[in-house]
């Protein structure tokens, strides 16, 4: 089964360019910003712009492409105007996303600040309401991302996630991504074969596992409950390469497309986007093996919280 392997990329000179250079690379997926993520205001998509993504899409055979929100978004807001503005502005993430013919929009939930967890979580539900209400009909989902927990940041617990899907009006447009740094920095264990288990059961049992849409595949700086959004090449941070490779044979997740957020750089003149999927890919058990399961991972040092 081939693998969807992908990484965020840039739209710098058209947004068929982030599907071009991941074919370039080998991939199979895309990852993009519809706009530039650090400012609120964007030119309208037209229809050159829709027609060329959408045609280089067909021409590459990259599939499942999806979008992430700006930075600058937040739902949780205490500010009136921040919220509003920033209710605003993720309805035309959607609108953006929609017209490219996107399968997800992955959002950070936002920052509750000093006003604290359980009144965030409901300006979450009501600002994604009034989004929603707004563009009925569209395809395009919400893709909830678990969080590093950084900050006041919302969304580091699955019980946050769940708490949103289950107080949302229209709960069939959501799903979920998963980022292995943020599950880490956050607390979910993964080292072990046990730890990975336990964390699996944990969404399970709240979530869902039918709500997991996609993955974001990065390494952690940081610890094991550090609460610090730190991305790492892959196999070179604290989450190790034992996690990647359960993820790569697990049936549970294998369909999902996987898109790299690591630093864009070269190293001995390879650009890291190749090498981090060259590493991914040599995780993915032999096709030939006749099990049709995953092979068995290796046990990995046991991941403890720091001091």
């Amino acid at each position: 089964m081939q693998r969807l392997l992908g990484a965020h990329m840039s739209i710098a000179g058209g947004y068929y360019k982030a599907v071009d250079a991941a074919a370039a690379l080998g991939m199979t997926t895309v990852q993009l910003f519809t706009k530039n993520n650090n400012q609120w205001r964007a030119k309208p998509l037209s229809d050159d712009d829709i027609r060329l993504f959408r045609d280089a899409l067909d021409r590459t055979g990259v599939q499942r492409p999806c979008a992430h929100d700006s930075y600058l978004i937040n739902l949780a807001s205490p500010d009136d105007a921040l919220w509003n503005k920033s209710i605003d502005a993720f309805e035309e993430e959607l609108r953006r996303a929609e017209a490219l013919g996107l399968c997800g929009v992955v959002m950070h939930p936002g920052s509750c600040l000093d006003s604290g967890e359980e009144c965030g979580l409901k300006k979450i539900v009501q600002a994604l309401d009034i989004c929603c209400q707004r563009t009925k009909g569209f395809a395009t989902e919400v893709w909830l991302e678990i969080t590093a927990g950084q900050g006041s940041n919302l969304g580091y617990r699955f019980e946050h996630l769940q708490y949103i899907i289950e107080h949302v009006q229209e709960p069939q447009r959501y799903g979920v991504c998963l980022d292995t740094c943020h599950l880490l920095a956050a607390g979910y264990p993964l080292g072990t074969d046990d730890e990975f288990e336990s964390t699996v059961r944990q969404l399970d049992a709240t979530i869902g596992l039918k709500r997991v849409r996609a993955l974001h595949l990065n390494d952690s700086k940081k610890d094991l409950g550090s609460r610090v959004d730190r991305h790492e090449h892959i196999g070179e941070g604290k989450v190790g390469l034992e996690p990647f490779r359960r993820i790569l044979n697990d049936p549970r997740f294998n369909h999902l497309p996987m898109y790299l957020e690591t630093k864009k750089e070269q190293r001995n003149g390879e650009e890291m986007d190749a090498v981090n999927l060259r590493t991914l890919r040599s995780l993915i058990a032999d096709e030939k093996a006749d099990s049709g399961k995953p092979k068995a991972a290796k046990k990995a040092p046991k991941q403890r919280k720091p001091q």
